[in-house]
């Protein structure tokens, strides 16, 4: 009769089976694996018989996305209890007297972690693990977790479920550290001690880094140690992913993995049968590891509060006075007199930062890192750079962030970016690897000296973070939520779209008023009636009121549509002036004359106020 699963694993190393979708895959099979439990399911069995053949004794069910939210990707969210009862049965099937039938649940979250919220996949997760236990599996393994946070949620939920072992693996972008820097000792141990049996480690690192990250770790006090490997690093030929499979470095590798204390060993990502068997020869006559030495060389990760980061003369200004920010685009072309000039006219008239957009409507101008380094190295006036979402992907972003504190430009505005759809090259991909918020996160983390990887950067950035926040929306209370989201994700300040409309300022102090971060009030000079139009009707989160747009159009000439213009954006700096302490402009089409005379209007009418004030005994 066959032991349980954890008394055999107190006698001898157990040999895990490898990845169920590489062999599907190869068989030229690329849909949803989990459906193929019912539509194809002779070949899942033969799967799970070509690495019992090739010496596995546990086995996973071919379950890893069958949960409600990743077959809805599918349109097949309501077979997740049919697909995973399938699972089991087929597993079943093709088990040997001695084999033993996991059921597997991989973890949802990936990079980006918010995309599904927690209560969610609690709900999925057990209508998952219901269905698995319902057949009668020998155990569970929850697999893949990036987000330690989701895998203890579920882990916890699986306890409460079952007394059966439970496998946990998280998985890491860099050996020995979780997303969230936590070290992988730390993330077992804690793992163990909320009652997984068995604790370890499986896919993104081949065997060679996964030992690297074992090194450090202790045998578990209770727990065995698991660990699942991918095959390689993935090569890219013709449009599929291939990874190279040498049986004898894997048979090497399983006395290098007995060695660290691993009592279960399977494969991931790119390993086969013949992997598995490798793994089964390399380990055929050792006995498990009873004790471990462990000399700990942990690097210490700075962790840096706001406290410790050097603050930059921009936010001092932002946090202790009025001040006036003026975005003034980079040009889309190589003759950079007239920004130049345009930048010295704007520091003359007394602008408190300079802002460039990020390739605003998604159409290419000179980089705004470039100039904001140059407008730092000429002028006396600060720049702040603008970074989008739609660009760059989570490795760009990051080399991009590690770029700007290098050049020790450290004041950003986040933004999601306009769709490409809509600029000079439709046809380009919008990234959106991340969201505004998850980037602003990002940002935060590299404050505290840690990568998106959980890798320590050796040192802390010093960004100050602005985020983007649209008023012009007919639900405000709705765009003040998601602005106090992105103040909990650690924006500094806001700086808001253009407002045409005095009483929507009015109306977004009172619906911020319990917002403690400043807030910046967009102000844009419009150029012509065609100006006001196209914006008021083409520019998604821009909406005009009639009476400006009929002031505009009554204009008869270019120089009294530009004097009617300055004349609404003055009142609208009057009823901002008298709500925010802020005022964001927002250079029309290079026109920096515009925004250099509201300048001065500003600063005048702040020494005006400042005059009154000390006349009444009040401080601004």
């Amino acid at each position: 009769m066959r032991a349980p699963l954890l008394e055999e694993l107190n006698k001898r190393i157990l040999i895990g089976d490898g990845a169920m979708g590489t062999l599907l895959y190869s068989y030229g099979i690329d849909r949803c694996f989990e459906e193929l439990n019912v539509s194809q399911a002779e070949e899942v069995r033969h799967v799970h018989e070509a690495y019992i053949n090739a010496g596995a004794d546990v086995i996973q069910t071919n379950s890893y996305g069958a949960n409600r939210i990743k077959l809805a990707r599918y349109g097949v969210e309501h077979e997740v209890t049919r697909f995973n009862r399938a699972s089991v049965q087929l597993a079943k099937q093709a088990a040997r007297p001695e084999t033993y039938v996991i059921g597997t649940i991989g973890g949802i979250r990936g990079f980006q972690k918010q995309s599904v919220e927690l209560q969610e996949i609690r709900a999925g997760f057990r209508e998952q693990a219901d269905a698995l236990l319902s057949e009668g599996v020998n155990g569970l393994l929850l697999e893949t977790y990036y987000d330690f946070d989701e895998l203890r949620e579920v882990l916890q939920i699986a306890r409460a479920l079952t007394d059966l072992p439970i496998i946990t693996h998280v998985s890491m972008q860099e050996p020995g550290v979780l997303l969230n820097g936590m070290t992988l000792s730390q993330a077992l141990k804690n793992l163990e001690e909320l009652g997984a049996d068995i604790v370890g480690t499986n896919c993104r690192l081949g065997p060679f880094h996964m030992i690297e990250a074992l090194r450090g770790i202790p045998l578990p006090k209770k727990a065995f140690l698991s660990a699942y490997p991918n095959s390689s690093l993935p090569d890219y030929r013709e449009g599929k992913l291939h990874y190279e499979n040498e049986p004898e470095y894997f048979k090497k590798y399983a006395v290098e993995f007995r060695n660290e204390g691993v009592r279960l060993l399977g494969g991931c990502c790119g390993t086969t049968p013949i992997q598995i068997q490798a793994f089964k020869q390399g380990i055929s006559e050792l006995e498990p590891l009873e004790s471990k030495v462990v000399t700990l060389h942990q690097e210490v990760i700075k962790v840096s509060n706001s406290g410790d980061v050097p603050e930059s003369s921009l936010y001092n200004k932002v946090l202790t006075g009025r001040s006036v920010f003026v975005e003034f685009d980079t040009p889309r072309h190589l003759n950079t007199a007239n920004f130049f000039k345009g930048v010295k006219a704007l520091q003359d008239a007394g602008a408190d930062a300079i802002t460039m957009a990020d390739n605003s409507l998604a159409s290419p101008r000179i980089s705004n890192a470039a100039i904001g380094r140059l407008i730092k190295d000429r002028f006396d006036v600060p720049p702040l750079v603008h970074l989008t979402c739609r660009d760059r992907n989570l490795i760009g972003l990051q080399s991009h962030l590690l770029g700007l504190h290098v050049l020790g430009l450290h004041n950003l505005l986040i933004v999601t970016g306009d769709p490409t759809k809509i600029g000079d090259f439709p046809g380009a991909t919008s990234v959106y690897d991340v969201s505004s918020m998850e980037l602003i996160k990002l940002i935060k983390r590299f404050n505290e000296g840690i990568s998106y990887s959980g890798k320590s950067l050796k040192q802390p950035t010093h960004f100050r973070v602005a985020a983007a926040f649209n008023p012009n929306v007919r639900n405000l209370e709705r765009a003040v939520q998601r602005l106090e989201r992105k103040a909990e994700c650690g924006a500094d300040y806001f700086i808001s779209q253009p407002v045409f409309d005095k009483e929507r300022i009015i109306e977004i102090s009172e619906a911020t008023r319990e917002v403690s971060a400043p807030i910046y009030i967009g102000i844009m000079p419009l150029t012509s009636a065609r100006n006001a139009e196209f914006l008021h009707n083409e520019v998604p989160g821009i909406r005009l009121p009639d009476d400006v747009r009929a002031r505009m159009a009554a204009a008869r000439d270019k120089e009294e549509a530009r004097r009617v213009s300055l004349d609404i954006a003055r009142e609208l700096i009057d009823t901002a002036m008298e709500h925010f302490r802020g005022i964001y402009l927002i250079t029309p089409m290079g026109h920096y004359t515009m925004s250099v005379e509201l300048i001065k209007y500003i600063k005048e009418k702040e020494s005006k106020l400042a005059v009154q004030a000390n006349g009444a005994g009040v401080t601004l």
